[in-house]
């Protein structure tokens, strides 16, 4: 039998990592890796932070899991506590975060159905976004790639050019439902929206009774230094797409919503087995004890901005190599002047610094949100000697 036990969807590298340790990552053969890719944006409390691991440890001695029959004593904690720390009246709980951007999804198209417009189900969206590995998802993107293999894809679907409103504007009709946006691209390479391409989307769902969904699977969660990036943007979506840090590690995701975004979804509409479970209810929890005050989401913005500031200057070092740093809080992005990937590799093997390769050729920097000045001083020791070692691969 010639195919891996494990399906080869993945070009997994040799790193084995088999524990952690605050913000590093400890190989099976001892090698310790300094990471600042925080398993793509989700590690956000690192790899030992006692609060989550005790809530953890304690919930899995109560109760794992039960179905949603039942009532949620720890879902309803949760839920209230993001709807006070939020835009939102009301919360789904999913596994992931595909599965919260599908609920958001159901969630626009079945606002306008249940007023009673079939019509409106399309939904525009954004060039190079990432929302997901579904069906929905990888139909909601114009990124081909993601396509190959699974024609046809669903139905439902525009893509304008992302942060040009006018592009927005031009595909709108009779059947348009809304816009679903990363306020911060991540897989696009850590391209924040601009604040007039955000507001006029606000305008523009406003304006015509559209619904303003936002992805914020990777940028929300405290990462950009607010607990949601739409908070830079003195906005609100009616929807909104959360997963990967809110678990801190365990499989959690979440579709928030305005009361009236949410008057659709009525018993019987949506479900998940698994969504909402207990287990992920205290990691939830956990997660949001440490994160939801300004003690440490200003920490976030102080520590972000330090790393930015010295980003900028490093890069002045290599100007073949580097072009510019941009994001928010701890999502930046440094775009390269080629390729991104054969750098990370580089980093990655002769370093044992992690960061993550995205699209514009861009390396994602992801750190703990728990990184202190130790950790910025090692990053940058591996930084420097990466980049002095590097030789740019010959493009022919």
């Amino acid at each position: 039998m010639s195919i891996t036990p494990l399906m080869p969807v993945y070009p997994r590298c040799g790193v084995r990592p088999v524990r952690g340790e605050h913000c590093h990552l400890i190989d099976e053969d001892g090698t310790r890796y300094l990471d600042f890719a925080s398993g793509i944006a989700v590690n956000l409390l690192g790899h030992s932070h006692e609060g989550l691991i005790k809530a953890i440890q304690q919930q899995a001695e109560t109760l794992m899991h039960v179905s949603n029959l039942y009532g949620s004593p720890q879902g309803e904690r949760l839920a209230q506590t993001l709807v006070d720390n939020t835009f939102a009246d009301t919360v789904f709980f999913t596994n992931s975060g595909a599965e919260a951007v599908e609920c958001a999804i159901k969630t626009a198209r079945a606002y306008h159905q249940h007023q009673g417009d079939a019509t409106r189900f399309e939904l525009i969206t954004f060039g190079n976004a990432f929302h997901g590995r579904t069906m929905a998802t990888i139909s909601a993107s114009n990124q081909e790639k993601m396509h190959h293999g699974f024609s046809p894809l669903l139905a439902g679907f525009k893509y304008a050019e992302f942060d040009n409103l006018e592009s927005a504007k031009a595909l709108m009709g009779p059947h348009t439902a809304g816009f679903l946006v990363e306020p911060i691209q991540g897989e696009g390479g850590i391209r924040p929206a601009s604040q007039e391409f955000m507001q006029g989307l606000r305008d523009l769902a406003d304006e015509h009774d559209l619904m303003l969904v936002l992805d914020e699977v990777q940028c929300g969660m405290a990462r950009t230094g607010k607990l949601y990036a739409y908070e830079h943007y003195g906005i609100e979506p009616d929807i909104l797409a959360t997963a990967k840090g809110i678990g801190g590690g365990f499989p959690l995701g979440a579709c928030l919503a305005t009361e009236k975004a949410a008057r659709g979804m009525v018993v019987g509409t949506h479900g998940s087995t698994y969504g909402g479970n207990p287990l992920a209810m205290a990691a939830g929890s956990a997660v949001m004890d440490a994160v939801a005050n300004e003690e440490f989401l200003s920490h976030v913005r102080e520590t972000g901005a330090r790393l930015r500031s010295r980003l900028e200057q490093f890069i002045g070092n290599y100007p073949d190599l580097f072009e510019l740093v941009r994001g928010e809080g701890l999502m930046l992005g440094i775009k390269m002047k080629a390729e991104s990937r054969p750098f990370y590799v580089h980093l990655r093997d002769n370093h044992q610094l992690l960061t993550v390769a995205a699209g514009d050729n861009t390396l994602r920097v992801l750190p703990p949100l728990v990184i202190g000045d130790a950790e910025i001083d090692e990053f940058f020791e591996k930084l420097s000697a990466g980049a002095a070692s590097y030789t740019v691969p010959d493009a022919t």
